[in-house]
């Protein structure tokens, strides 16, 4: 657990920096960016991919979320349930606490999308955590699009990881889920809602969530096991 932690901490750190300090973000949206017709790589109204990336996967996102509290609830005699009961519960609290905390992220940051910034046709500066708007640039609220929201349900299901005993079927859980993360945080890059370190701060945000979650988990377990008291 310590040893996952300090990793993550410090590949957030550098990341973090890395980020902060040069254009990264600007040369990859570059690519995704037409300077002539200003456009994005795909048009935020096409309904298809909004419908799968966006609208669609939030709705499965919600059923899937349902489907784990509501078999934790109802079903948590059944042995299936009962035999997972830990990994569940670690996947029904990430999927709830990662997008809260993203969110929550999001609304302080006031940091702007690309499509928002001057660079792309907006009316932002470019901004980054550590920097200022410019003292003539005058805003009426908070702009919140960082870290990227959307792709935090995608990451919060690497809490599937800690859902199985075998290490294949750990490792395709997670690489599943970063995965899946990466697809909708990807779409939201081509429309112009993101740029790369937004997305990849989440991925990491929400891995030490999860391992936090899970260290939580398995201290109250161990703690509440060791209260019960001995069947005579």
């Amino acid at each position: 657990m310590t040893k996952h932690v300090w990793l993550g901490i410090l590949a957030l750190f550098i990341s973090f920096l890395i980020f902060e300090f040069t254009k990264i973000d600007l040369v990859i949206q570059d690519f995704l960016y037409n300077y002539e017709t200003k456009q994005w790589a795909l048009d935020r109204n096409a309904e298809l991919p909004r419908l799968l990336l966006y609208d669609g996967i939030k709705k499965i996102y919600l059923l899937f979320v349902l489907a784990v509290l509501l078999s934790l609830v109802f079903f948590r005699q059944h042995p299936v349930i009962a035999n997972n009961k830990k990994g569940l519960l670690i996947v029904l609290l990430s999927c709830v606490t990662v997008p809260l905390f993203i969110g929550f992220l999001k609304s302080v940051t006031n940091i702007p999308c690309p499509k928002d910034i001057q660079h792309y046709g907006g009316n932002y500066p470019y901004v980054t955590v550590l920097s200022e708007y410019p003292d003539t640039f005058h805003q009426k609220s908070n702009i919140q699009c960082y870290p990227a929201g959307h792709a935090s349900g995608g990451f919060a299901l690497m809490s599937l990881f800690f859902l199985f005993a075998s290490k294949r079927k750990k490792k395709i859980a997670l690489i599943s889920a970063i995965t899946t993360g990466w697809i909708i945080g990807g779409y939201k890059m081509i429309i112009g809602d993101h740029f790369f370190s937004h997305t990849f701060m989440t991925m990491i945000l929400s891995w030490l969530l999860i391992i936090t979650i899970n260290y939580l988990v398995d201290y109250f377990t161990f703690h509440r096991s060791r209260k019960k008291p001995e069947k005579t």
